[in-house]
């Protein structure tokens, strides 16, 4: 279940999208589909969500979003890089005005030297070229590291949208 302001800050935006005449869609890997979850728990948001994907594994970004593997070997799955070009194919393959991404490790297991347990790559993709990405290194255990990334990721959509 995802806080109460996670759900506001869920139909804040898309209320600022609906104003805008903007539509989403979600390219998530460590959230699992949270961030559509978020966003669709509001009633009337299939005025503005078009789709998600949920890519979980490094074939599924290659396969769903067009990341090249070369890509994805070479930075690796949880990186700029393919946070940045999951958005990118969301926004394509979605025919959307904004797509907003995640990629991290949420834990307990996972972290490699460099990328330690709560790290997070988000992006977001707006049709007129410009795509913003972050970095964020979460506290806590799984849940508030997949809890905060949706935070993050809806206000990361917001900045595209504003």
């Amino acid at each position: 279940m995802l806080p109460a302001d996670t759900l506001d800050a869920a139909r804040d935006l898309l209320a600022l999208f609906e104003a805008r005449g903007l539509t989403l869609a979600t390219a998530e890997s460590c959230t699992g589909g949270l961030i559509a979850a978020a966003l669709t728990a509001i009633p009337g948001s299939s005025s503005v969500v078009a789709c998600g994907y949920v890519t979980y594994s490094n074939a599924a970004k290659a396969t769903m979003l067009g990341i090249p593997m070369g890509v994805i070997e070479g930075y690796g799955a949880v990186s700029d890089s393919v946070a940045r070009r999951m958005a990118e194919g969301a926004l394509r393959a979605g025919g959307t005005d904004i797509a907003v991404s995640c990629t991290g490790i949420a834990g307990p297991g996972g972290a490699t030297p460099g990328k330690p347990t709560g790290l997070v790559h988000m992006a977001a993709a707006h049709r007129d070229g410009r795509t913003l990405a972050i970095r964020r290194v979460f506290p806590g255990d799984r849940t508030a590291v997949r809890a905060a990334t949706v935070a993050e990721a809806l206000i990361l959509a917001r900045c595209l949208a504003e």
